[in-house]
């Protein structure tokens, strides 16, 4: 009885899991060093430039870069040291601060060396991605991970809350104040990274598809996403997080453009763009209630069609409350869906294939965030706001209405 016991009694709550605290303040670091950097280099190019086609430049390269790289970033991660990988990803990303840091100091940042700067940024994200959450599953036991991926959407949605307003207080200290804080959130992520050791042996090479010569797989960096499009949930889960994702970005940029023709102010625009950070805070607490609740299909539904139905409120009602209040309701449950989605990669892919899957995930999911944006500019152009929203509202439910209607994915459940 006693040997039996001996497992439970050894896993300690998950606050005192030195390992994992550890990875996730460096995580949480380089978050908001990406949330500083994100809102810091386009209005410092603005300043440089005059141009909000060079401003905007910065996140289209960084963005690119994620995603030309992503699915190869899997590749890796499912091919050598994951710890190897972090600790180089982190190592870039620091050096690549300080560069920027050190021109800003000496006077002599360029636009060129600003961008690079992005597509660096976007490629450590790519590389270093897989591997973080892979080292995050590595030092959690398999009961408390929803726990430990609940704690890490705290972490992303109050690096988003956090980063905008204090790169615009840092900037008003000194140009070079916010790039400093990105080689300090920099810094305390490598020193995570190098501090905690964990299994960071890649998995077995299962063969997952055919090889050429020489034994090596083809399409290896596709393997990922082959494995989730064949499971009908992994599926299904992808492409409704994906369609979220796009809709979601094009309904920022459509919410934007409305309060601006409504007359409100920048600062107005931006306290009521608060509301998705606050939203997804909100939905980080209530993860393990909402899985509780429900099955992951009967909870993939219910967030997407929140989303269909928060995305045409603003087109009836206008003003900054409203929006916020309907980012607000349109994030509350994107936390859960996004710990649903790691839960069933963990639980149902193959470890020699789980990298990849993470990355293809990511890329998928990053690479609507663009062509939202983009679609919603081209119908900005010719609609008015109110109606683009209803638009996206109409398209997001046209593509929910047959996954609802089925059976299939409605009855699905957790694994134990």
């Amino acid at each position: 009885m006693t040997a039996t016991l001996a497992p439970e009694a050894a896993v300690v709550p998950l606050r005192r899991n030195r390992r994992f605290q550890t990875l996730w303040a460096g995580s949480a670091s380089a978050m908001l060093g990406t949330c500083l950097a994100d809102t810091a280099y386009p209005l410092l190019l603005l300043a440089m430039t005059g141009s909000p086609t060079v401003a905007g430049a910065f996140g289209a390269v960084q963005f690119g870069a994620s995603v030309l790289f992503g699915l190869h970033g899997g590749t890796v991660a499912d091919r050598h040291d994951r710890r190897r990988i972090l600790i180089l990803a982190d190592s870039v990303r620091l050096l690549t601060a300080l560069s920027v840091a050190l021109a800003l100091a000496a006077d002599r940042l360029t636009v060129p060396h600003a961008l690079l700067a992005a597509a660096v940024i976007g490629a450590t994200m790519a590389y270093g991605g897989p591997s973080r959450m892979l080292a995050l599953r590595a030092v959690v036991p398999p009961e408390q991970l929803r726990q430990a991926l609940s704690q890490d959407e705290l972490r992303v949605n109050g690096a988003a809350l956090a980063g905008p307003p204090l790169a615009g207080f840092l900037l008003g200290l000194g140009t070079a104040v916010p790039f400093l804080a990105t080689v300090l959130t920099s810094g305390l992520a490598l020193g995570a990274s190098v501090a905690v050791r964990f299994d960071s042996r890649p998995g077995a090479q299962a063969p997952t598809g055919g090889r050429e010569k020489g034994g090596r797989e083809k399409g290896a960096a596709f393997a990922g996403l082959r494995y989730l499009f064949a499971h009908r949930v992994l599926r299904g889960t992808v492409l409704v997080a994906a369609a979220l994702n796009l809709t979601g970005s094009a309904m920022l940029l459509a919410v934007m453009v409305l309060l601006r023709d409504h007359g409100t102010s920048q600062a107005g625009i931006g306290l009521a763009l608060t509301g998705e950070a606050v939203g997804g805070l909100l939905g980080a607490l209530l993860v393990s209630r909402l899985h509780r609740l429900l099955g992951p299909g009967a909870l993939l539904l219910a967030v997407a069609w929140s989303g269909a139905a928060a995305f045409a409120v603003p087109a009836v009602a206008a003003g900054p409350v409203v929006v916020f209040a309907a980012l607000a309701l349109t994030s509350l449950g994107v936390p859960a869906l996004r710990v649903m989605l790691d839960v069933l990669v963990f639980q149902r892919v193959p470890e020699e294939v789980r990298g990849r899957a993470m990355a293809g995930t990511m890329t998928l999911l990053m690479a609507g965030l663009p062509l939202g944006t983009m679609t919603a500019g081209l119908l900005l152009d010719r609609l008015p706001a109110a109606t683009v929203l209803v638009l996206l509202a109409a398209a997001l439910a046209a593509a929910l209405l047959p996954l609802t209607l089925g059976r299939s994915l409605r009855g699905t459940g957790w694994n134990a």
